[in-house]
């Protein structure tokens, strides 16, 4: 046996579905294999709730002519820089069946960032699968791609041949049935992408045509023939049509399981695509039914996934019910749980947080060392004049206030800050105010042996958002502004307790290129990357100086992609954009009032 047959059998082996077992026994004869392939590990593959609440979906519903597969990053395969290889003599194959991937009528591809859009190439050449779609012809499965990643589809529009917009309960499912049609009627390709172009929610980049302006960036966009819409929509669904295992992990690896107690966000702010789905909540019996299984198998971290938790109406029994099952196993039930809105803190909710025991963060959980005890809160900006331009209603005294509520909960020791560098309308005293806004918050929680995580996030101006069309900075300037950060807290605080109380993290400059043209790019980026690929590049690794030559050979600009698109300029993205323009241009004149401000007074 292979190690990559033993992995998939500690896999299989270790699993548990939570819920009935799938019966496949009644799906239609010649029903088509779907296989959904993730960029990741098993360990995070299961916190992918879109790609799975579809294969939990097609697997629990026998009148889809379908069943559903995984295959993911196995640790057993070979990897070489941004490449990966199945071990000598084995076939890359999904958990659930040992076919190739590659016999698959369709393959979902699950990307979460649009700086992770390289690892397309990677799971298709394991898959054996041709990249580009003009190479596939109709033995070979037909490409899906789906998930944030795709948040700017265009970028591989000349290698998927279809993006799922938004949520695929529909879409997806009509995709199958039209899928299975053309099958049995032996319909061409073409033929078929044209017929999917027609299902709301899917965007068939083949039948779009993309004017290019040659430094980079498009002049139009418009459809083929007229068979086919000019603007695909975003599925967004109500509670009653969504899957449950869009609220319920379907899957747990035997140790931790994740619920979604909301989707989407109430607030709108500018640079955050949180806001662009409607805002829904989970039914809490569902998630209370949800954890009663979960005890029965004995599931020991529950991760609640949700950004937006202080807004679910619940949130409080579904708490109570969490700590009332981390009491009956003795405390040795871990939660986990995102950030949270400081204007939406209160006492009561620190309170029901604490009580759980050993209870943290989800990003601290998976990338920091002693993650317990953290609350998370999001100011975005230090200065309140960059809070309301980007509609953000976190001014600095809700987080005083929230900050204060921590103070009196004794269980609360340290404290994670996120916020955002590099916005347009920042000068450098805006930046350089986040470490004094950081030793403020220390000084303020009164914890002497207590910490304060400051997360900096570059601004990016993502597709969908108000702020899309907004200018960017070279991800290598923004590295020497986060040391100038760093420094000013240094001297706030000294170099002590500096070491002692405070951490500051920075995000990757090599991904933070790659999503400079991958949320803004066009279809000649795809060539980019492939290239680079191809050369044997380390994407973690990736320089500026590299960077920059695979632009240049293809005649690309960077700064055609890091500019401000003027407001009746043709995205990229065109074709899925919904924004509306009366925002964008308001959202300019205030950037633009406030540097004239600047310009006239010297001072932010």
């Amino acid at each position: 046996m292979s190690e990559l047959h033993d992995e998939i059998e500690r896999i299989r082996g270790t699993e548990i579905v939570l819920g009935a077992p799938y019966d496949l026994d009644g799906k239609p004869p010649g029903s088509l294999r779907v296989v959904f392939m993730f960029p990741y590990a098993h360990e995070f593959s299961l916190l992918c709730m879109g790609p799975l609440a579809l294969y939990d979906l097609i697997n629990r519903s026998p009148e889809v002519p379908a069943f559903a597969e995984r295959a993911l990053m196995y640790e057993s395969l070979r990897f070489e820089g941004g490449r990966a290889h199945v071990p000598e003599g084995d076939v890359y194959r999904s958990i659930e069946s040992d076919a190739p991937v590659s016999d698959a009528h369709i393959v979902g591809l699950s990307i979460t960032n649009g700086g992770d859009l390289p690892a397309f190439f990677r799971m298709l050449d394991v898959a054996g699968i041709p990249r580009r779609r003009l190479n596939r012809t109709s033995h070979h499965p037909l490409i899906v791609g789906g998930n944030g990643g795709f948040a700017n589809p265009e970028v591989l529009a000349d290698y998927l041949d279809v993006v799922a917009v938004g949520e695929g309960e529909e879409s997806f499912l009509a995709l199958i049935a039209a899928v299975d049609a053309a099958n049995k009627a032996d319909t061409a390709r073409v033929d078929l992408l044209q017929e999917l172009a027609r299902i709301p929610g899917l965007y068939v980049p083949a039948m779009y045509v993309c004017d290019l302006v040659s430094t980079g960036g498009v002049v139009d966009v418009r459809p083929r023939t007229p068979l086919v819409p000019g603007k695909v929509h975003p599925q967004f669904l109500s509670v009653d049509s969504l899957h449950t295992a869009h609220f319920i992990s379907p899957i747990s690896d035997g140790g931790r399981a994740m619920i979604v107690p909301t989707l989407g966000c109430r607030w709108e702010c500018h640079f955050c695509n949180l806001g662009v789905p409607p805002f829904r909540q989970a039914p809490f019996d569902l998630l209370e039914s949800y954890l009663e299984l979960l005890e029965k198998h004995g599931i020991r971290q529950v991760i609640v996934s949700s950004p937006t938790f202080t807004q679910y109406g619940k949130r409080y029994a579904l708490l109570d019910r969490l700590k009332s099952y981390s009491e009956r196993s003795g405390g040795k039930v871990t939660t986990i749980i995102g950030s949270v809105r400081a204007d939406e803190l209160s006492a009561r909710y620190l309170d029901a947080v604490t009580e759980l025991g050993d209870f943290g963060h989800l990003f601290a959980e998976l990338a920091l060392d002693n993650a317990r005890g953290i609350i998370t809160i999001a100011p975005e900006f230090a200065n309140p004049d960059l809070v309301k331009i980007y509609n953000k209603t976190m001014t600095p005294q809700r987080v005083k206030k929230a900050i204060s509520l921590c103070r009196d909960n004794e269980n609360i020791a340290n404290i994670m800050l996120y916020f955002i560098v590099g916005a347009p309308g920042e000068e450098e005293a805006d930046r350089l105010a986040i470490a004094d806004y950081a030793a403020q918050v220390f000084e303020d929680l009164g914890r002497e042996n207590g910490a304060v995580i400051v997360k900096l996030q570059q601004f990016m101006p993502t597709p969908n958002t108000v702020s899309q069309r907004l200018e960017m900075l070279d991800p290598t300037v923004v590295e020497g502004f986060i040391e100038g950060v760093r420094q000013r807290l240094r001297d706030l605080v000294g170099q002590a307790s500096y070491d002692r109380n405070f951490r500051v993290i920075w995000g990757e400059t090599s991904r933070l290129l790659l999503e400079s043209v991958c949320m803004r790019g066009d279809r000649r980026i795809g060539e980019v990357l492939e290239e680079l690929y191809d050369s044997g590049t380390d994407f973690r690794k990736l320089t500026d100086a590299e960077f920059q030559e695979a632009l240049s050979a293809h005649g690309l600009e960077h700064q055609r992609y890091l500019r401000r698109f003027d407001i009746d300029e043709t995205l990229p993205w065109e074709v899925i954009n919904t924004v509306d323009k009366v925002a964008e241009a308001k959202l300019m004149a205030d950037i633009d009032a406030r540097g004239a401000v600047t310009s006239r007074t010297g001072t932010p």
